[in-house]
């Protein structure tokens, strides 16, 4: 990419004194406040030194043209450039890749200026919003690093023999209660069975599928973890070529397992000093390797045989360095230009560094980040969707409303509850907050505080926790927050692609949107009066209220099994263990009531029999159908449309259809209304 350096001419600056003036005195209230909305955010925990700006066509062509690196083409803007001292200009986006889209949405607009770290930044931006060339003037905000607190497994539960009945054989799939929640409060304070995203129902679907390219951006990701290493996303020409050397062309140097965006090439790393291993546990619970005999399971992680999705490692976090918005959009370009469908954020920043315009509206929507987004979403990087999705945590910082960018309403922002299927103690809830998902919590058992609440995932083992100082010294870890969370809804975006590209199903990033935010459990049904909680130095209980999080966690619980079968296009039938449920299947066509047939020929599948312990009985034009054992299983229930026979040869009569149904099956003390 090119930066453009700027000459300090001798006959520049003496452009300088006539160039750069005062706003008349004729129009200046007008022309303030023109400038005023130009810039688009607040200094509040910006990079020193630097300012992105957004510039007229004229401006943009003149600064990405070696041949005139020493003007831009306005005297005005040059003289300013000299008078702070301006080191260079740099294009914000790679060029190299798909210029024409990205000329066409004006990404080639945008550039970072850089100056000396001790020139006042609010007074250079105000400078530059006078400049009739510059259009938007945006402060390069540093990302603020999440919160993490790390706890080690406890290996006495960790390799302790599996239960036939688990799909997988990775040891410490029990523990992980955010997937298939038994209720068991030897986790969790008061855990509740059937608080998960239900993936195991899900996984008799789809496991994943290669095709699929999650980036994750976060902290570096381990590329070489033992449980992550095959679901990584590999660039083969420069795995395969020279070390030091750009050997696929694409502008940036030994970019193998994806961007280190901080230093703008493909060095990943995780272990400096600073770091906390939070990109790593993200990524595990996207896609760690399933069914490998040891560790972890992932949402998106395969069952064994090579075919989970992959994981690109987009690294915003090195050590103590944090990533500007500038190179964090850059970071998402490459993530779109490279290839990835799905881009998980457990990242962000508060509302107070959001710039608010005049007249109310959040400038923030015209930022160079938010044009980096929009380009991924328009990137159709899977042969199963047209788009890319993109996916955000909602903060921990227990306000009512996300953080941004993920409130913003292009893309989903994820709260978090607990094992007991409450929003947990942390999150951030309400405006812009589209669905919840297991984030965890910590908790006290027996008196002491216990991880297992925590969702539990891949970490480095040589990553030094900040807390203690120490290595990890080990590979898996619980954490805790929406970050958590976020990966869920990621993971489960990837597996209702890998199912559309299994079975040549298309859908639109916005049809994926709604499968995600419609494919949830009732989470209000339980927000009425207080949760135990604990107070975190004395141990001791106390009750929270969750009055406010009523109607404010979004549409609901993530459901996996759901998300699947509503892209299936299958009728889902909840039905609770014990309890006999009538089927009129003319209430599922699309309207109540609907007046159809039932064919007789209706016969119970065996996996239905044997995994549901189901019986069904035919009375009367309905389905009468009782399950003892909690699960998922798929019938085929034959009507006819159009009387009450079917029709053929020289019979006037009907129509013989099917309808898939899915029957979802929970017990009595699972989550109630949760369709």
């Amino acid at each position: 990419m090119n930066k453009v350096k700027l000459s300090l001419f001798a006959l520049a600056a003496l452009f300088a004194a006539s160039c750069v003036q005062d706003p008349t005195v004729e129009g200046a209230d007008q022309q303030v406040a023109s400038s005023a909305k130009k810039i688009i955010n607040t200094a509040e925990e910006a990079q020193a030194g630097e300012l992105i700006l957004y510039v007229d066509e004229a401006t943009a062509e003149a600064w990405s043209n070696p041949e005139a690196v020493t003007r831009s083409g306005s005297a005005q803007l040059d003289a300013l450039a000299i008078e702070l001292g301006a080191h260079s200009v740099e294009p914000v986006f790679n060029m190299i890749i798909d210029a024409e889209a990205k000329r066409d949405m004006g990404l080639h607009r945008w550039f970072v200026v850089s100056f000396d770290d001790d020139e006042n930044l609010e007074a250079a931006a105000e400078k530059f919003s006078a400049v009739p060339e510059i259009e938007r003037v945006q402060y390069s905000t540093l990302l603020k690093r999440p919160d993490v607190k790390f706890m080690p497994v406890d290996q006495t539960f960790a390799t302790r023999a599996n239960s036939d009945e688990l799909p997988f054989d990775d040891t410490m799939l029990e523990l992980q209660w955010h997937y298939n929640n038994i209720g068991n409060r030897q986790y969790f304070y008061e855990a509740k069975k059937g608080e998960d995203i239900g993936a195991f129902g899900a996984w008799k679907f789809t496991t994943g599928n290669p095709e699929v390219i999650v980036a994750v951006v976060d902290e570096g990701v381990k590329y070489d973890h033992v449980d992550l290493e095959a679901n990584m996303w590999t660039n083969i020409k420069e795995a395969d070529g020279v070390e030091g050397v750009d050997d696929d062309g694409n502008g940036y140097i030994d970019d193998i397992y994806g961007l280190n965006a901080t230093k703008q090439n493909g060095y990943i790393t995780w272990a400096r000093e600073g770091d906390t291993g939070h990109g790593t546990h993200v990524a595990g619970t996207v896609a760690a390797v399933n069914n490998n005999g040891f560790g972890v399971c992932g949402v998106a992680g395969g069952d064994g045989s090579g075919n989970g999705a992959r994981i690109m490692s987009i690294q915003i976090f090195d050590g103590d360095d944090q990533s500007t918005l500038a190179n964090t959009a850059k970071g998402i370009m490459y993530a779109a230009d490279m290839g990835a469908s799905v881009l998980q954020n457990s990242w962000g920043f508060p509302q107070d560094s959001v710039g608010q315009l005049t007249d109310g509206a959040f400038a923030m929507s015209f930022g160079v980040e938010l044009d980096a987004m929009r380009y991924f979403m328009s990137k159709s990087n899977c042969s199963a969707m047209t788009g890319g999705v993109i996916i955000f945590a909602a903060g921990n910082d227990g306000k009512p409303s996300s953080n941004y960018p993920g409130a913003y309403n292009e893309w989903l922002s994820v709260a978090a509850y607990s094992a007991d299927g409450l929003p947990t103690t942390y999150t951030c809830y309400g405006l812009g907050c589209n669905l919840s998902a297991p984030g965890g919590d910590d908790s006290v058992v027996n008196g002491r505080w216990v991880e297992y609440g925590g969702v539990l995932s891949t970490v480095p083992a040589e990553t030094v926790d900040p807390y203690t100082g120490l290595p990890f010294g080990d590979d898996y870890g619980y954490m805790c927050g929406t970050s958590m969370a976020c990966p869920h809804v990621s993971g489960v975006a990837a597996l209702v692609l890998s199912y559309a590209v299994e079975n040549g199903i298309k859908l639109t990033n916005t049809e994926l949107y709604e499968i995600l935010t419609s494919s949830v459990r009732n989470i209000d049904v339980d927000l009425k009066g207080t949760k135990t909680c604990f107070h975190y130095q004395t141990n001791r209980p106390y009750e929270w209220s969750l009055d406010p999080f009523k109607g404010k966690m979004g549409t609901g619980k993530l459901d996996a099994t759901l998300a699947i079968m509503s892209l299936r296009g299958a009728v889902c039938v909840p039905i609770i263990t014990g309890e006999e449920l009538k089927l009129d299947v003319g209430d599922y066509l699309g309207h109540t009531g609907v007046d159809v047939t039932l064919s007789k020929e209706f016969v119970l599948p065996e996996d239905v029999k044997k995994n549901l312990d189901a019986k069904i009985d035919f009375f009367n034009n309905n389905l009468y159908i009782t399950c003892k054992k909690p699960g998922i299983g798929v019938i085929t229930v034959k009507y006819i449309a159009g009387g009450d026979k079917v029709g053929g040869g020289n019979t006037t009569g009907g129509k013989l259809m099917e309808k898939e149904v899915v029957l979802v099956v929970r017990d009595a003390n699972d989550n109630g209304g949760w369709l």
